[in-house]
């Protein structure tokens, strides 16, 4: 079987339908540290803009994948950490628009996009989904808890910056987690960011996955329809993945547990990725549960699967 490092999935995106996974950094390399993050807390925060994994290795496992007979809906830079800060990523959209038939996608937290060299390399995206999760200052330290050197007036300005020269899509998400960000006044405060960023779409998301905190909870789905009223436009409540069945992936334990170290899925979730039976779901990860592989985590009276931390690369 063929196995990758920087090409994974395509795994289920409850935005992106069946989305491939291109990862440019080591795992947790990221300019934030965000309480809610399903991958568990970042060791240290960073700013450092560098090639972390050479782009010509990157390229040579997209064209495997793709001659290999992958398929997907989209194709996402996502994964361990920000992809933003890899300092090719703009030439790895590039080559993705040109070597695959679906849209290119930039999943980034946004802060780097002050930086007139990020905005142009962001720029080569199809779609750029943005992250605001926060009102000012204290609120960004205390949510996303972000490297030292930034700002966060100055991230959202340059998320204003890249919208009056993007011609693509910008969808922001913004993340409420119970008793931190949901009240009515600091969802107003973000509201009125998000409106002057101007994006196509806004969605809400919560602690639906397993978070970096133990003490973070979801806001329930209702609450999240009543606030979701204070945007414009009217932002768009995600609580689950939206894949379709049926995916032609190949279903074996590898795959999977390649899937479930980048990030936590109910037996759902991978039943509608791998286009498979839940009976035949319960095979696999139980056989990988009772060796030890994975670990069954529990969120919102749903069960998760994932890797253990000394288990995910």
């Amino acid at each position: 079987m063929t196995t990758f490092r920087h090409v994974f999935g395509p795994v289920p995106s409850r935005r992106f339908g069946r989305s491939l996974g291109v990862d440019l950094t080591p795992l947790k390399t990221c300019s934030f540290n965000c309480v809610f993050c399903q991958l568990g807390p970042t060791p240290q925060t960073t700013v450092e803009r560098r090639e972390y994994v050479p782009v010509q290795t990157v390229k040579d496992e997209i064209l495997r994948w793709r001659d290999a007979g992958g398929t997907a809906d989209y194709a996402t830079l996502s994964g361990s950490g920000e992809p933003t800060l890899h300092s090719g990523f703009g030439e790895v959209l590039r080559f993705l628009k040109a070597e695959l038939p679906c849209p290119a996608v930039l999943l980034t937290n946004g802060s780097l996009l002050y930086l007139p060299e990020v905005r142009a390399a962001a720029g080569q995206a199809d779609v750029a989904k943005l992250s605001l999760s926060a009102w000012d200052d204290d609120s960004f330290r205390r949510i996303n808890r972000p490297h030292p050197d930034l700002d966060f007036h100055r991230s959202v300005a340059g998320m204003r910056a890249f919208r009056q020269g993007f011609a693509g899509r910008i969808w922001l998400e913004v993340f409420l987690i119970a008793g931190l960000n949901d009240a009515p006044n600091q969802v107003e405060r973000i509201a009125a960011l998000a409106a002057a960023i101007g994006s196509d779409k806004i969605h809400l998301n919560t602690a639906v996955r397993p978070p970096a905190e133990a003490s973070v909870q979801p806001v329930d789905r209702d609450r999240l329809a009543e606030l979701a009223e204070l945007f414009r436009p009217r932002a768009e409540v995600i609580a689950d993945f939206s894949a379709r069945p049926g995916s032609g992936v190949a279903a074996n334990e590898t795959a999977l547990l390649d899937m479930l170290r980048r990030r936590p899925c109910t037996a759902r979730q991978i039943a509608d990725v791998f286009g498979m039976h839940l009976n035949e779901v319960a095979k696999y990860t139980g056989h990988l549960l009772k060796t030890g592989q994975i670990q069954a985590l529990q969120r919102a009276q749903e069960t998760y699967f994932a890797a253990p931390e000394n288990n995910r690369t």
